[in-house]
């Protein structure tokens, strides 16, 4: 019954809603990770962009305006992560705040001792569990040139949100029915150790060394490369490809290929 509601109301907002073809183009352009997908992929993620837009309020905080352009950029980035999967996972919250630069969060807690701590350093973005997703806009348009700037802020957080599906963010996303949950960590665990003691050593990795941070920041920023440069992911740890490949139901390592032809 809950499926056929969902469906009814799937079908209303698509009915009614749309993106302007010249807006849904700039915003494409703008992300060339996009351009390997295929015709069926660009017309499922446009209709999961639209269902997004509809659900979730994209705001503007200190000053920023946020564009037409800024919000199917946005968009995009977010649900190609979900394009094989369940636009539910991003359900919980209903807001992505947007930023003119990085920012403070200001958090405060209170250590085993009693003491109390804040956070002053800034943020590029943030996803907080059970809150918005916030983003800097200047690192948000950095995902234009991932070969500059090595990054992809939105996916990056969004990867946090899948992983907070089932609480913490800490690399163990809630799997689907038919993945093995020992081969994920068993895959994701020796990633990671490999990686921290690469990047404990001093060693120049391509991938980004935030990722040693924690098992939740490397899920997030391996999502980036996953989806930015697969065949980096693959080369370096051609395990974890295989299992984000079955995880995120897609294999853009193979899809980048049949574009360059």
């Amino acid at each position: 019954m809950f499926d056929a509601i969902r469906n009814w109301r799937r079908r209303r907002v698509l009915a009614r809603a749309s993106i302007p073809e010249e807006l849904w183009r700039a915003a494409l352009a703008a992300l060339p990770f996009l351009r390997s997908l295929d015709a069926a992929e660009q017309r499922r993620l446009r209709d999961l962009c639209v269902l997004f837009l509809d659900a979730k309020g994209i705001v503007g905080a200190r000053g920023h305006e946020v564009t037409p352009l800024q919000r199917v950029m946005i968009a995009q980035q977010a649900c190609v992560l979900v394009l094989n999967l369940d636009l539910g996972l991003y359900d919980g919250f209903e807001n992505v705040v947007v930023y003119p630069g990085e920012f403070v969060p200001g958090w405060e807690w209170e250590d085993e001792a009693g003491v109390v701590h804040r956070h002053d350093e800034p943020l590029a973005g943030e996803a907080m569990p059970g809150g918005p997703v916030v983003l800097s806009w200047p690192d948000v348009a950095a995902a234009g040139d991932w070969q500059a700037s090595g990054m992809n802020l939105v996916v990056h957080e969004f990867a946090h949100k899948i992983d907070m599906a089932h609480g913490e963010a800490n690399g163990c996303p809630p799997l689907p029915p038919g993945m093995s949950a020992a081969a994920w960590t068993g895959a994701l665990t020796a990633a990671y150790d490999d990686f921290a003691a690469r990047v404990e050593r001093g060693e120049d990795t391509a991938i980004d060394a935030y990722a040693a941070e924690s098992p939740g920041e490397f899920f997030a920023v391996l999502s980036e490369v996953f989806f930015a440069e697969p065949a980096l992911l693959r080369q370096n740890y051609p395990a974890v490809y295989e299992q984000f490949r079955k995880f995120y139901r897609q294999d853009p390592a193979a899809r980048a290929c049949v574009g360059a032809v």
